[in-house]
């Protein structure tokens, strides 16, 4: 019985069996985490930084609070350019030479397929882009002055369009 008695005795007792293991046990639950956390504060102190100055913090805080859109105030009373002036700026490059499929200036050939969808139609194609023309609207030239280049563009290869005018003002009330 003294076997058995002895057996359930030592059934409910820890891991720890002597002072020199429970003194073990406490040093090792001391020291284990302040290595662990030493190792810590290195792994996120040594991450590659720039030095002290070599940040431009004035551009860092200018990229963070860029403006998301812009309001462009134009000279709503400047005289509008004729076609031939918008032409020369925003079309020539393309149409001149052809380029990307572009039908040229004056080219009867080129042209003529596209006379048929009138005036209205050509516009509306070169506001919202058309193939390889991206759109026009919105740039540095109104609607009006698109149209007229339009017009100025086709009455070179046969086209017989008006060019338009400049819209008039609504009356004040």
């Amino acid at each position: 019985m003294s076997d058995n008695s002895h057996d359930q005795h030592e059934a409910h007792t820890g891991p720890v069996k002597t002072p020199k293991q429970m003194l073990l046990l406490s040093l090792a639950s001391f020291v284990i985490p302040v290595f662990i956390i030493i190792g810590l504060v290195y792994y996120v102190t040594s991450a590659n930084m720039p030095g002290a100055g070599a940040v431009d913090n004035e551009r860092a805080t200018a990229l963070r609070i860029q403006k998301v859109g812009v309001v462009e105030v134009r000279d709503a009373n400047r005289a509008l350019k004729t076609g031939a002036e918008v032409y020369k700026v925003q079309c020539a490059a393309c149409h001149d030479a052809g380029a990307a499929g572009a039908p040229k200036f004056a080219d009867l050939a080129d042209w003529s397929p596209r006379l048929g969808q009138g005036l209205d139609g050509l516009v509306n194609s070169v506001l919202k882009g058309k193939g390889a023309m991206s759109a026009q609207s919105g740039g540095e030239f109104n609607d009006t002055e698109l149209s007229r280049a339009v017009v100025y563009l086709t009455n070179s290869a046969g086209g017989r369009f008006e060019e338009p005018q400049a819209p008039t003002a609504a009356p004040a009330q």
